[in-house]
């Protein structure tokens, strides 16, 4: 029984699809006008992982994640590129797959871009006018009445009160109320041809928040089951689509909302005016890919994950001993079916459907490897590279994984005793990241050490 956190219930429910073994889900994917950052590296990974997982479980999924190719951002950054919008946004759709595909994030189901779904849009903003909940504004602008959706904040938990209360002295005069929000864009005279389009409102483009109701209600219908994204868009975005999707069909929009938590650096919200902001491609040129997959999932989806140079180098190397259980077993067949009915596949199972609960997952996957390195049992060895498949992990060779460490024939026993005499020196001193460090550089090249009663003694594996 699969139970998710609930953003809208702000609790753990069990969960229910709309149509039995059929998943629809939509994510707020990128704007494509840089590079991709850390943050959308988590957001690629936690939803592929929450796909992969639906479908493990037996569920049919529909996995849509949207691109924005049309913005104000984007039409700055082309402007000062003295490059076109479509080829700005062509090289950074291609860039952002890239990253996608070495992270090991598989491709969603459907991919659409904003500027394919203006006709759709239309009709939403149509439907909210008729409707009496948006309105044409004096410049050219369609706004939505806040005040008019009596369920507005219900996602957030954010009353009209509290925002009214927040409200900035410079408010757009085109508005009837400071808390409306724009639905079309009148077009600017500065603003190229390509970023206007035809509406019955005059030439312009789509505000942020009508593009995801307009492109989720296309793929997945009116009323879908998760709906995800990272924390900061469940104000305004999610909220905002809320007020527009079921303002405009008159019933649910979402059954249940997710979010991932933020990245920060160094304890501090990742920022570029903090300069700590890093694109998932600075991050690649130190860090093995699957490396970084491995450090975004061994944390909870919901929780606030700290990045730093050490916390890699921790994740390395605990991926490291994961991939030395494996690699007595490289000329061995470790293709295996999942048997659930198995004690460890059973409580990674638990740990999953417990709202993706991925940190007891890896646990469970630490404690397999622990127990093929004491039996050496093929069958053991098969069902942690398939467990780890469920993640997206330990699907390489063994050693191509491990080559970035020492080759074992670079330690001869000589070598191998300074580094235990070394690595007790430290924990003498109670430095545990050099301890740690010291053991993972061994089980890189293929040396586990075994702590016990007479000392520590060490193996070839």
């Amino acid at each position: 029984m699969l139970t998710l956190f609930n953003t809208l219930s702000r609790q753990k429910e069990v969960f229910h699809p709309i149509t039995p073994n059929q998943v629809r889900m939509y994510v707020c994917g990128m704007t494509v006008y840089d590079y991709c950052h850390l943050g959308h590296a988590r957001v690629m990974v936690v939803f592929d992982m929450v796909a992969r997982w639906l479908r493990a479980a037996g569920y049919q999924v529909t996995y849509v994640r949207n691109i924005t190719d049309i913005d104000d951002k984007i039409i700055k950054r082309a402007l000062e590129n003295q490059e076109s919008i479509h080829d700005l946004t062509a090289r950074f759709i291609q860039a952002m797959n890239e990253d996608a595909d070495a992270l090991g994030v598989l491709r969603p189901d459907h991919e659409p871009k904003a500027t394919e779904f203006v006709g759709q849009m239309h009709q939403l903003i149509a439907a909210l006018i008729e409707k009496g909940l948006a309105y044409s504004a004096p410049n050219g602008d369609v706004y939505y009445a806040v005040r008019k959706f009596a369920g507005y904040g219900k996602l957030s938990g954010k009353s009209l009160e509290d925002l009214r209360a927040g409200e900035r002295v410079d408010v757009d005069p085109n508005k009837q109320d400071p808390l409306d929000f724009v639905l079309w864009k009148a077009a600017k005279a500065d603003e190229p041809s390509e970023a206007k389009w035809a509406s019955p409102w005059g030439e312009g483009r789509q505000g942020w928040h009508i593009e995801c109701s307009a492109m989720s209600c296309h793929h997945l219908g009116d009323h879908f089951d998760i709906h995800g994204g990272g924390a900061d868009l469940q104000f305004p975005h999610h909220e905002n689509e809320i007020a527009q999707s079921e303002g405009a069909h008159g019933h649910a929009y979402v059954n249940y909302w997710m979010h991932n938590g933020f990245i920060r650096v160094d304890n501090e919200k990742m920022s570029k005016s903090l300069g700590n902001f890093f694109t998932i491609r600075e991050v690649l040129e130190k860090f093995d890919a699957e490396v970084v997959r491995f450090f975004i999932l061994r944390a909870h989806y919901r929780s606030q994950l700290n990045y730093s140079d050490a916390h890699l180098e921790d994740a390395k190397g605990a991926l490291t001993r994961l991939y030395t259980a494996l690699k007595p077993f490289a000329v061995a067949d470790l293709t295996a079916e999942i048997d659930w009915q198995q004690p460890y596949a059973q409580r990674f199972q638990a740990a999953m459907n417990d709202d993706f609960n991925t940190v007891e997952a890896v646990a469970v996957l630490f404690e397999l490897a622990g127990e093929v390195n004491r039996t050496g049992s093929v069958a053991l060895a098969a069902m942690l590279r398939a467990l780890g498949g469920v993640l997206g992990l330990l699907q390489r060779e063994p050693l191509a994984f491990l080559q970035g460490g020492q080759e074992a024939g670079d330690w001869d026993a000589e070598r191998v005793e300074a580094a235990i005499v070394a690595r007790r020196e430290a924990r003498t001193a109670k430095n545990w990241a050099e301890s740690d460090r010291i053991r993972d550089e061994l089980l890189a090249a293929g040396i586990l050490l075994e702590d016990g009663p007479q000392g520590t003694t060490w193996r070839r594996v």
